[in-house]
């Protein structure tokens, strides 16, 4: 089992709206590195839930990954944000996973908290610069994680 570190704006899509729901198609990814994260994926992994673009940003949960290697339907909708017109059904670009609910954290690992508990070279969040969304987390850091969680 791998971890990942998924992240999402709250008002978006948080961990309230994927409690409601117990599943979510994570689609929308339109980078390229990321894109390969969620490809490396596989059911069983575990992805910790990341609030960002908030004040504050930070871990709020846990979800684990249900289908792997899906397409994102949301290329191929010239109504969503998310469309890629150089994408069509014989070649797709984007592919994404399916993650379920697995438990919301009693309070936020806020990104100040992350900071003082971890290295940039431990937890690629941390990295200045690093915008990406979807990212690996190695099991030693994401068990410290749940410890703080």
């Amino acid at each position: 089992m791998a971890f990942w570190l998924m992240k999402s704006e709250p008002v978006t899509y948080g961990i309230s709206h994927l409690k409601a729901e117990g599943e979510t198609l994570w689609d929308g990814v339109r980078n390229y590195q990321a894109r390969n994260f969620l490809q490396a994926m596989a059911v069983g992994d575990q992805a910790f839930f990341y609030h960002s673009n908030c004040k504050p940003p930070g871990i709020v949960g846990l979800m684990t990954i249900t289908a792997e290697q899906v397409l994102d339907p949301t290329q191929f909708d010239p109504a969503s944000p998310y469309f890629d017109p150089k994408a069509t059904p014989e070649k797709p670009r984007w592919f994404t996973v399916k993650a379920s609910f697995i438990r919301e954290f009693p309070q936020m690992i806020t990104l100040p908290t992350l900071k003082a508990q971890f290295s940039p070279e431990e937890l690629g969040i941390l990295k200045k610069g690093n915008r990406l969304s979807v990212l690996p987390v190695s099991p030693a850091i994401a068990n410290r994680i749940l410890e703080l969680a």
